[in-house]
């Protein structure tokens, strides 16, 4: 049993792993601190002043931040597979988000529109980020252990969130920066930790060859080449049917999934929970979440990502349903929540790092910035549908009725997964690989015979 917790015994590239899974760790600090925890709060009280106002800026920031994401994701990717700019973007991205972040510690308080102006570009960095992190999967695991190597990323980050849970309230306590006003140094703090972890995968992560054949040089030549392979997975959708689904699948339970980061914190705050219960349950998420990565890890290669994936969808349907059965009594029990929590911690730890597994077992090595590009375009896109639907249909009609919806999310998601057959999509991404490996063999004979009938001519 000892042994099963070592997860990077039996990699042959254990190295490698581990320091992809270290940018996981390092880009806690924005999505936990800044996302989740402590800039919403800081922008609302410092920067606007005015809660209700900054409830409405702040969800406009979110938003703009994702829906760019959403439309420059796939074009991105895309162009990164062409020209082999994937480790290129990933730590341009980073280093970019890092500088951002330690900049909300320098804006005056009242100057929430440079707030804004800072936080959209910074959360746009993070985000594509995330989808070129996830690009690197099937190429540094093999179809065997693509989920082990998945789960130790989703872990890795898990980890990293629990250590920015300790280190935030000691530097709170230590420095006396429990004032929100006072937390300018916990985003410089947040931006050093996400520097930090980015020099392992900029040391070891290996830059992927480009696949861009006659593709122009330049960012021009870059762009277009990344719209032309758009064209051709579009032209051969066909061919690439299973990812279609899949993704239908994804976008559907990913609008529930979406909508429970944003939202937990709140629900347990309707069930009465006081300013240090919503820290210790926030903790209890990061742990149950951490554990159910660690499992993912240990069973979904052999049972399958896509029965591990169902498995965790049946976790969030019981999960939201028995939030729906705690609206119905007027004043229910708070100690309810906390046992339902541990589901809600469940969910987003496996199904995460099992969704994403899935689709790495569908991806062509030759497509995988390009395919994780829409992965990440449909997650956030989903983000921005599912937390606004959420919100209008809770404040409008009530809780009983938006978690009817939640419910509804990840049904829907369970159905259309039923549709996804993991075997073709394998096949496809394997014949795919054996052509373009052909096509890249052949190309430079090619050249090679031009170049020669030159030189007779000559």
């Amino acid at each position: 049993m000892l042994q099963r917790l070592k997860p990077f015994r039996s990699l042959p590239n254990a190295k490698e792993v581990w320091a992809w899974g270290m940018y996981d760790l390092a880009n806690q600090s924005f999505t936990l601190l800044v996302i989740t925890l402590l800039f919403p709060i800081y922008f609302r009280q410092v920067m606007v002043e005015d809660g209700a106002r900054g409830d409405v800026l702040w969800s406009i920031a979110g938003s703009t931040g994702l829906l760019l994401s959403v439309l420059a994701a796939p074009v991105l990717g895309a162009m990164a597979d062409s020209r082999g700019w994937k480790k290129r973007m990933l730590m341009t991205t980073g280093v970019v988000c890092v500088a951002l972040t330690c900049c909300f510690a320098l804006v005056p308080s009242g100057w929430w529109l440079l707030a804004m102006a800072i936080f959209i570009p910074a959360n746009f960095c993070y985000q594509i980020g995330e989808n070129f992190l996830a690009s690197f999967l099937p190429e540094i695991s093999t179809s065997r252990n693509i989920g082990h190597v998945s789960a130790i990323g989703w872990t890795m980050g898990y980890i990293g969130a629990l250590l920015l849970l300790v280190f935030t309230a000691l530097q709170m306590q230590l420095f006396g920066w429990q004032a929100t006003e006072n937390w300018g140094g916990l985003f410089v703090f947040a931006g050093l930790w996400f520097a930090a972890g980015m020099v392992a995968p900029w040391i070891i992560l290996k830059e992927t060859p480009a696949y861009g054949g006659e593709a122009a040089k330049g960012v021009g030549g870059a762009v277009k080449a990344g719209f032309g392979r758009l064209g051709e997975t579009v032209r051969s959708a066909k061919q690439y049917a299973q990812v279609g689904r899949f993704l239908l699948a994804f976008f559907a339970y990913s609008l529930g999934v979406q909508t429970m980061i944003y939202f937990a914190v709140i629900l347990a705050d309707d069930f009465g929970f006081q300013q240090l219960q919503l820290v210790l349950f926030v903790l209890q998420l990061t742990v149950t979440a951490g554990i159910a990565a660690i499992v993912t890890g240990m069973i979904q290669d052999r049972i399958g990502a896509r029965t591990t994936v169902m498995i965790f969808l049946g976790v969030w349907i019981v999960t939201a349903l028995s939030m729906l059965i705690l609206t119905l009594p007027e004043d229910p029990p708070t100690w309810t929540f906390w046992i339902i929590g541990n589901g809600v911690g469940l969910g987003l730890g496996g199904i995460g790092t099992s969704s994403r597994a899935l689709l790495g077992r569908f991806t062509p090595k030759h497509k995988t910035a390009e395919f994780f590009g829409l992965w990440g375009m449909t997650y956030k896109g989903a983000g921005v549908i599912g937390v606004l639907s959420f919100g209008q249909v809770r404040g409008l009609v009530g809780s009983s009725a938006s978690l009817i919806l939640l419910t509804t999310f990840f049904v829907a998601g369970a159905i259309l997964l039923l549709r996804v057959n993991d075997k073709r999509g394998m096949r496809a991404a394997r014949a795919s690989e054996r052509k373009a490996l052909k096509d890249r063999e052949e190309s430079p004979q090619r050249h090679s015979d031009t170049e020669g009938e030159k030189e007779e001519e000559g």
